[in-house]
Formats: structure tokens, C-alpha cells, sequence
């Protein structure tokens, strides 16, 4: 192509809240770098940098555009191969086409040692044509479970930056569920899809293994601008086997302080968690059930003991009425503080219906479903998240 891009990718991207520049490439991350090196975590290093809700965005009248990317592949001893990441191409709000990066570095990682090796590879190409020389919006959604570096950006006639919306953003913090595990493509996870049906700006703050009421990620939200706030919190806590009641208590808490310190007036949603059996009443940690992984079937199981409910122990039972306290505590002086009960959004007919697949995550199906219902049930006109949100299509 001989067009130049004139926009920097970095004017072109939404949904990021830093971009890291590499001898090799741009990589958006969805946390702030002192943010990640108080943390000093590789689980949440590695989960905020797949990008997931980060897009490109620009008006243009080309027919064909190019993206250079160098995707990160993970793959993990003794797991069954993952599918490579894929990028959405949204044009004029309307998904028209999908493109993968094969190739890309390689992480290779041995759950049972800790190993991890990591090798370069090269620089791939996204080639999207046949678009139609009419003035366009388009973006080009990353993939929400890969990690990427953006190379370069070319069309056949020239890009502007898209012009602000104006829409309301909704900053979304939530586990590897709003991150986008086991969703299909970027725009199918569920808070994508809310996002699209509600007509918000999406920041998608899902890291997966990861929501852990940390102090860092907290101030992220209070730094950030947004219109809307929600708060996914539960199922990483049981997961990790982190913390007792207790300290779950002052967590909360603290977490919605220190976010309130920044937005004292922005509606602000608490999503307790969604269903998921095998964590009802059995506390954490997880563990992952080897038992399948020679037939190339990824499952969890809980290795917790019921009986330390009553020491403290966290079920997701355990969390949910805490959760209904705590809001219902707060909202007596925070009127724009609300609660949505995580198992309106996937519960138990939805279980009997669409499983989840590894016993753990919501499949392709269940996303779409729980964007539809959040957009239904907190971002409508008549919902908790109800302020400014113009666009609903319920």
C-alpha cells in the first residue's frame, strides 16, 4: 500500500489505559506500569496485557487496510493447544469481518514447575479488503485473551482519528469471566457486548485469575475518566484461597473508598458472583483436574473443605451475602451505589442449559446471553447504571 497512515496508532487506540513503546512494537496495557510493579505478579502482568476491549479506532474511505502485529502465544505443558487470538473488524458498529496471527512469539509454561521459556518470532500481517470507498468508522478490535504488539498500520487512503462518540464510559473491573474467558471473539464477551447494546465506551478492567480487591487496581478506577462504574468481585477470591471473611470485609470496603475517593457521584454498580457450582459451598482453592487434560479436556475442581466455612473460608455463597450487607450498609449515604446479583446474569436454568464448559468459565453462548441481560438489567434507562447512558436498544 502507498497511503500513509498519518495518526500515530496511539491516537487511534481506545479502551487502553497505557502504551508501553518496544524496540519492536507498541503494547497497550490495561493497568498503569507502577501499578504492575507494586503487584510484581506474572498472573496479573500476563492478564492485563491481552487486550481485551482495546481497539483501534479511525475513519477512513479505504478499501483494504493492514495491521502489523506480533502476537504472544501461550501454550501450557500437558494442556491442550488454545486457538489463536482474533481481531474483530467492526465498520459503521457492525462486526463485517475477523482475521488470526498465526506466528508471533511463544510462551511455553509448565504449571507443574513453574517454567516458563519464551521465544521470538516475527512480525504478521492482518490484511482486511473489500471494505467500500465510502467515508467509514471503523475499528479493529485485539484479541481479549492475546497478548500483542501493534507494528504498523496501513490503507489505501488516508485515516483520521474517529471522532469522540460522546457516549458515556463504563469502567469494568471483573475476573478472568469479564476479561473474556472462553467467549468466542473480542466482541462477543459479555461486557463488549453490553457495551455495543447500551451504546458505552467500553474499558474493560477483567483481568483473568486477578480481581482481587487490589489497592492498585482500585486507584486505576479512581484515576480513570468514566460516567459509569461497576465492580465484578468473588470468584478469584475463592480461587486463590486469599483471604478470610474477615479481611474480606475491610477489602471491599476499602476497594470502594478508595474508588469513590476519584468518582463520589458516578454510578457505581457491585456485581456479586455468577453461578458456578462446584464454589457454591465448597471454599478454594482451585485446582485444575488433571484427570481429562490426556483427552485434551480442560476442567477445575474445588479442593476447599465446607466444614471451614464456619473459620472464615470463602464460598460464593459466603460472598453474595456479604456483598448484599456491605452495599446495603453503604447505600444508607451513597444513593448512587447499587447491587446486581451475579446469578441474574447466569444461574441456575442457565446451568442446565449451557453448562459451563471446564466447570469454571461461561462459554461463547452464555457471554452473549449476560451482555445482553447486563445491558438490560443495569445499563437501560430505568437501570442502576441509568445516567447519561443514551442508545439502548433492549
Amino acid at each position: 500500500m502507498t497511503a500513509t497512515v498519518t495518526p500515530e496508532i496511539t491516537d487511534l487506540l481506545r479502551g487502553a489505559v497505557e502504551v508501553e513503546r518496544t524496540p519492536r512494537g507498541l503494547r497497550p496495557h490495561r493497568l498503569p506500569a507502577h501499578a504492575l510493579a507494586q503487584a510484581a505478579d506474572p498472573q496479573l502482568t500476563g492478564a492485563e496485557e491481552q487486550p481485551s476491549g482495546v481497539r483501534l479506532a479511525f475513519r477512513t474511505a479505504a478499501t483494504a487496510v493492514e495491521l502489523d502485529v506480533v502476537p504472544t502465544k501461550r501454550e501450557y505443558v500437558g494442556a491442550p493447544p488454545r486457538p489463536d487470538g482474533i481481531f474483530d473488524l467492526v465498520v459503521d458498529g457492525s462486526l463485517v469481518d475477523r482475521a488470526t496471527a498465526a506466528g508471533g512469539d511463544v510462551v511455553t509454561i509448565d504449571m507443574t514447575t513453574g517454567a516458563v521459556e519464551h521465544r521470538e518470532g516475527d512480525p504478521v500481517t492482518l490484511r482486511f479488503a473489500d471494505l467500500g470507498a465510502r467515508p467509514k468508522d471503523v475499528e479493529i478490535w485485539l484479541p481479549h485473551d492475546e497478548a500483542v504488539l501493534l507494528v504498523d498500520l496501513r490503507a489505501d487512503a488516508p485515516v483520521e482519528v474517529a471522532a469522540a462518540s460522546g457516549r458515556p464510559v463504563w469502567v469494568h473491573h471483573g475476573s478472568s469471566i469479564s476479561h473474556g474467558s472462553n467467549a468466542a471473539h473480542p466482541t462477543g464477551t459479555w461486557p463488549a457486548v453490553a457495551a455495543r447494546l447500551a451504546g458505552v465506551e467500553l474499558v474493560n478492567l477483567g483481568f483473568g485469575g486477578s480481581a482481587l480487591l487490589d489497592q492498585l487496581v482500585a486507584r486505576t478506577i479512581r484515576d480513570l475518566p468514566a460516567d459509569l462504574v461497576s465492580v465484578k468481585i468473588g470468584i478469584n477470591l475463592v480461587n486463590t484461597d486469599l483471604m478470610r471473611l474477615r479481611a474480606f470485609r475491610t477489602g471491599v470496603h476499602g476497594f470502594l473508598d478508595t474508588v469513590r475517593d476519584g468518582h463520589p457521584t458516578t454510578p457505581l454498580l457491585v456485581v456479586s458472583p455468577i453461578l458456578c457450582p462446584i464454589h457454591e459451598q465448597v471454599p478454594g482453592p482451585t485446582a485444575m483436574d488433571a484427570s481429562g487434560l490426556a483427552d485434551g479436556v480442560l476442567r477445575f475442581t474445588a479442593t476447599g473443605d465446607p466444614a471451614e466455612v464456619t473459620a472464615g473460608k470463602l464460598t460464593l455463597e459466603v460472598i453474595r451475602a456479604e456483598l448484599a450487607r456491605i452495599v446495603a450498609e453503604r447505600s444508607a449515604t451513597d444513593p448512587h451505589l447499587h447491587l446486581l446479583d451475579g446469578r441474574e446474569l447466569y444461574g441456575e436454568q442457565d446451568h442446565a442449559e449451557l453448562p459451563l464448559p471446564d466447570d469454571l468459565h461461561p462459554d461463547a453462548a452464555s457471554h452473549e446471553r449476560m451482555g445482553e441481560r447486563f445491558a438490560r438489567l443495569a445499563l437501560a434507562s430505568d437501570g442502576p447504571l441509568a445516567r447519561d447512558v443514551r442508545g439502548f436498544v433492549p
